[in-house]
């Protein structure tokens, strides 16, 4: 059995490359707004600001529909490694990636349809929608590079390996750097420009993390489709993945929501609750990493069958998690009002927030758990709790802030409620699949 010493390096040495990709993942959009913000035709700054907004909503809603891809090879991988099992870690690879190719396809054969519910549910100016769906048309042309990395980073998760994927998402963040500059500022392409950039971006990440796959990993596999595709390894890779489907699904009616909702209260909550929502979203970009972290080991030491090692690790996990969020509760206590100045110099927004910021103290305790668990449960397959668990905690938001009045706290009141249940019920569900 492993010491605390040598788990806990594991799950540090795991953890921190994983931050830091989740950290660059937005640096896309980022970047690509802050170009546009600077193209020099006249008084359209504002349209193609919004354009990109509207654009990068649209492209996150359909690639995290498909974020089962990473998670479900991550899990899979990481037991075929723990059994040292060479035969199916390669075949998770090439069903996973045969999957993502057919789902890249799909999405751009059915571009014009996406592009029409997205004009026909998304308000707004009509000059900045046909800016979006321009972006659009092209960017969407990178879904094989977009999935096929999905696949790719789950199963060097699995692998243990964490810095791979790191390397790559730092240099695809270089690659649109590069190419916005030179499509939009020098070459004046405008958001035509900012779409090439990040498609030759993607392709870009893809070829490279082909390489190293080949370079670091191939040598002694034996690539066979058609053991890949076996009818019950099929069956598997679907029922899990599946559950991890509806999951997302759940998360994603959660949170589209919590928008809605937001924005259909009196000036300035839509504001106020977006900013603060970026606590939340800071705060899982850490969680997320020992999530990743729990992916990798958990599912090593599943498939290895040492109970053991999965129980101490599960503890390890838990206890930075507590001493994580207990961090965030004191930053988020303290600053909280400091951190919102950092994003809007707004006054009148930030007055408002006051109000709400006791909610931003809630978030870390009772979210972290329901993060770790995902990865313990994603790296034990277990995808059956994880999904029963949401589909309870969704039913409580809804419940509470229909209940309770409809008004901004009932409807905090319900993400906490959401937040919490989730943690609860997977611990609950988990603990003698864990410690038995």
């Amino acid at each position: 059995m492993r010491s605390v010493k040598e788990l806990n390096r594991s799950i540090i040495s795991l953890t921190i490359p994983n931050i830091i990709t989740n950290i660059t993942i937005p640096l896309l959009g980022i970047v690509d707004t802050a170009v546009v913000g600077h193209i020099t035709e006249g008084g359209k700054q504002a349209d193609y600001i919004g354009a990109i907004a509207i654009g990068t909503m649209i492209f996150n809603f359909i690639y995290w529909l498909f974020g089962f891809l990473r998670m479900g090879t991550s899990g899979f991988t990481a037991q075929a490694y723990g059994s040292n099992d060479r035969e199916e870690q390669i075949d998770i690879l090439t069903r996973s990636t045969l999957i993502a190719l057919l789902g890249a396809l799909f999405i751009i054969f059915l571009q014009i349809p996406i592009a029409f519910i997205a004009k026909t549910f998304i308000d707004g100016k009509e000059s900045i929608i046909n800016l979006a769906l321009q972006y659009f048309y092209i960017r969407i042309w990178a879904a094989p590079a977009t999935l096929g990395m999905y696949s790719l980073k789950g199963w060097f998760i699995g692998m243990q390996d964490s810095k791979t994927p790191m390397w790559i998402a730092i240099m695809i963040n270089v690659v649109n750097i590069v190419f916005d500059l030179l499509f939009v500022l020098k070459f004046n392409m405008n958001i035509d420009g900012v779409a090439y950039a990040t498609v030759i971006a993607q392709y870009s990440g893809l070829l490279i993390t082909v390489a190293i796959f080949f370079i670091k990993y191939f040598k002694g596999y034996k690539v066979s489709i058609t053991r890949a595709i076996k009818k019950h390894r099929m069956i598997q890779f679907f029922k899990v993945n599946g559950d991890i489907f509806l999951r997302t699904i759940c998360i994603i009616a959660v949170t589209s929501y919590f928008t809605i909702a937001s924005a259909k209260m009196d000036y300035p909550l839509l504001a106020v609750n977006t900013l603060i929502m970026q606590l939340f979203t800071l705060f899982s970009y850490f969680m997320d990493g020992f999530a990743y972290a729990a992916e990798s080991l958990c599912g090593r030491f599943e498939g290895a069958k040492q109970n053991k090692n999965l129980q101490r690790t599960v503890k390890l996990l838990l206890l930075w998690g507590t001493g994580l969020s207990v961090i965030c509760m004191l930053v988020y206590g303290f600053f909280a009002k400091d951190i919102l100045s950092l994003l809007t110099n707004q006054k009148d927004v930030i007055r408002v927030a006051q109000d709400y910021l006791f909610w931003t103290i809630l978030i870390p305790i009772t979210g972290f758990v329901a993060f770790l668990y995902d990865g313990i449960l994603i790296g034990m397959l277990k995808s059956k709790i994880m999904r029963n668990a949401i589909f309870w905690a969704t039913g409580s938001f809804f419940v509470i802030f229909f209940v309770f009045g409809q008004n901004n706290n009932s409807l905090w009141a319900g993400f906490i409620s959401y937040l919490l249940l989730r943690s609860v019920l997977m611990t609950i569900m988990s603990w003698k699949n864990i410690f038995h």
